[in-house]
């Protein structure tokens, strides 16, 4: 498996991981800013502006577009959504993180969401992107990552997972620095 940061080459590979996945965000959640009723029926009536969207940000080179892609051979089999925290600033708006002193955005990189292939789940495709995460985040000049991943007792559904396993953030160094119950916020220093 080798990971790349994507990159107008990619964005075909990229389509056909959403397609196959049955995801019509394109990665664009966390840059709508209608209400969740005006999400949903984007995402039933036109997914394609969402990719429209995603395409023109990587062909841009926009730090909203960043993330890493994760193939197997020359099929995308996972996508993680890395980017500077002030990129995603609905993230941090969302009630469970809103009041929250995580100090300023400079250097703080945010994963925003994890998608694997159906055919690929367990196969250790989310632990390879957040492996490859610190050499690009420092590459591109961040000082530590955050993730905000949500904590249950219950076994979850792959799409319930989508802000990635707390798990593997926890054997790759991450620390709870804030957050409560089944929202707590990682960060890893680099």
């Amino acid at each position: 498996m080798r990971i790349e940061p994507l990159a107008p080459r990619h964005l075909m590979a990229f389509e056909g991981l959403f397609r196959a996945s049955g995801s019509p965000c394109f990665c664009r959640y966390w840059h709508f800013t209608g209400d969740k009723n005006a999400w949903l029926e984007r995402c039933a009536m036109d997914e394609d502006e969402s990719l429209r969207e995603q395409t023109a940000a990587v062909v841009r080179g926009t730090d909203e577009a960043r993330g890493l892609l994760a193939f197997d051979e020359d099929l995308a089999v996972g996508w993680m959504k890395l980017t500077p925290r002030a990129s995603v600033p609905k993230l941090r708006g969302l009630p469970v993180y809103r009041a929250l002193d995580l100090g300023p955005d400079d250097g703080v990189y945010a994963i925003g969401c994890f998608l694997v292939h159906p055919e690929h789940r367990k196969r250790g495709v989310a632990h390879a992107l957040l492996a490859a995460a610190d050499a690009h985040v420092r590459a591109w000049g961040g000082r530590a990552i955050e993730a905000y991943p949500r904590r249950t007792t219950e076994p979850m559904y792959p799409e319930q997972v989508m802000q990635g396993p707390l798990a593997a953030f926890l054997a790759g160094g991450y620390t709870q620095i804030a957050g409560e119950g089944q929202y707590p916020v990682l960060r890893k220093a680099l």
